[in-house]
């Protein structure tokens, strides 16, 4: 794919597994689309996932999960080229645990970074970044107890809703999601205007 193809891309990854957080998912995926976006959801598999809801009760030290939404995904990791995407998001819930492990998944995001394309996430999808080892030496937000996912790997833990350091975009929690959104559709326009370090 050529440069000038690259730059009109209107396709955006957005990695899903099973038990991936219901808002966390949901929301970016309408939210884009919105803007005629093509959200292409990735999965290690092309199966039906099943998301679910985190909430946090009054007398809880800890989030409760219950059953959520089922999402089909487009494609599998493996599957993945990279150049033909304008930018990529990762999910909260505990989805982002195991599919951290999955080497192409891990490559599509360290090519998406060095390509300069914005790169999201919220929650737990901290951990597919640090895994990538894309986040040392920036700063970065997620839930609180993925703190410690992100310093250990190098990075600057800053408790906002939303941090942006050069073209990564991270944001803390569900609640979070629509200031995370509107950060990143800017990063996606601003794009539009710079060039790609990477074809």
């Amino acid at each position: 794919m050529t440069q000038e193809a690259n730059l009109k891309t209107r396709k955006i990854l957005l990695v899903i597994g099973d038990a991936a957080e219901v808002t966390d998912t949901l929301y970016p995926w309408m939210r884009l689309q919105e803007d005629d976006y093509q959200v292409v959801l990735a999965a290690p598999e092309v199966r039906v996932y099943s998301l679910v809801q985190h909430e946090q009760p009054q007398s809880w030290d800890i989030t409760q999960e219950s059953p959520g939404y089922h999402l089909h995904s487009d494609i599998a990791f493996r599957d993945i080229k990279p150049e033909e995407y304008a930018g990529l998001l990762v999910s909260g819930g505990r989805a982002p645990e195991y599919i951290r492990y999955d080497e192409c998944l891990i490559h599509a995001v360290r090519w998406l970074v060095d390509a300069g394309r914005p790169v999201g996430s919220i929650c737990h999808g901290i951990e597919v970044l640090a895994t990538a080892g894309v986040i040392k030496g920036k700063r970065i937000t997620t839930v609180a107890k993925c703190r410690f996912d992100a310093e250990v790997c190098g990075a600057t833990y800053l408790d906002a809703p939303v941090v942006v350091d050069g073209n990564i975009i991270t944001a803390r929690g569900a609640r979070d999601g629509w200031q995370w959104m509107r950060e990143y559709l800017k990063a996606l326009k601003q794009m539009k205007n710079d060039k790609f370090t990477k074809q």
